[in-house]
């Protein structure tokens, strides 16, 4: 049975709670990859009716966090190091399109006072990769570049980004989770990649960026051998 009890929801937008409510459950660790539970246990967890719930996991099973059974209800679906190396690469050719793009366009500063509220989870993030605090890193995480993707590129570009985001959070966290030395593998970039992006320097944001590939695909490198081991 997921959960432990569960937050009451109101009725009003059941579909979008309950739908956040398992992805914070995913992201958590709470719900385990490859962890199975129908639809009938999460409407008894939330005390709602089946329907909304179905729809909530239909959503996630979209967004590739869930996957289907017709027979035997859901399961969270278990990505592979392969599949994180292959979101890193989207992730990184994704935006690389955006500033080629922002180039051609000579759109290459961002306005300091439109930043600003991203400047402040950009140092909330930092404070807790430095401190190796991921339960709290994870939500300045998402934030920080949901908000930012909003500022220097298109909405269906920045959706597409958070949902590839999460993909990635839902296979690092269980992993993360058992690191001896976690900070070694968090990036601590984001008030750097903001100064870069006020002050229209495009090489040093890429610099930035460059360098948080190069970290996720060292630690899949390092997750290869752990597990092979």
């Amino acid at each position: 049975m997921p959960g432990s009890g569960g937050t009451p929801v109101t009725r009003s937008t059941l579909r979008q709670q309950i739908a956040d409510a398992l992805r914070d459950e995913v992201l958590a660790g709470r719900l385990q990859p490859g962890q199975e539970f129908t639809v009938k246990q999460i409407a008894d967890q939330y005390g709602v009716s089946a329907t909304p719930v179905r729809e909530a996991l239909v959503d996630l099973s979209a967004q590739g966090l869930l996957e289907s059974d017709h027979h035997r209800g859901f399961r969270v679906h278990q990505f592979t190091v392969d599949d994180f190396r292959d979101m890193v690469e989207t992730r990184s050719l994704v935006i690389d399109g955006i500033v080629q793009h922002a180039l051609r366009a000579g759109r290459t500063r961002v306005n300091a006072a439109t930043v600003a509220p991203v400047r402040r989870r950009a140092e909330e993030a930092d404070r807790a990769a430095r401190g190796g605090d991921l339960d709290i890193l994870i939500g300045y995480d998402l934030r920080f570049w949901r908000e930012l993707g909003t500022i220097v590129s298109n909405r269906y570009i920045s959706d597409f980004l958070h949902q590839l985001r999460v993909q990635i959070w839902v296979f690092a966290m269980p992993h993360l989770r058992i690191e001896p030395d976690v900070r070694r593998w968090l990036f601590r970039g984001y008030e750097e990649l903001v100064d870069a992006l006020v002050s229209g320097e495009v090489e040093a944001a890429r610099e930035v960026l460059c360098a948080y590939n190069d970290l996720s695909l060292s630690w899949a490198a390092r997750l290869d051998e752990r597990l092979s081991s």
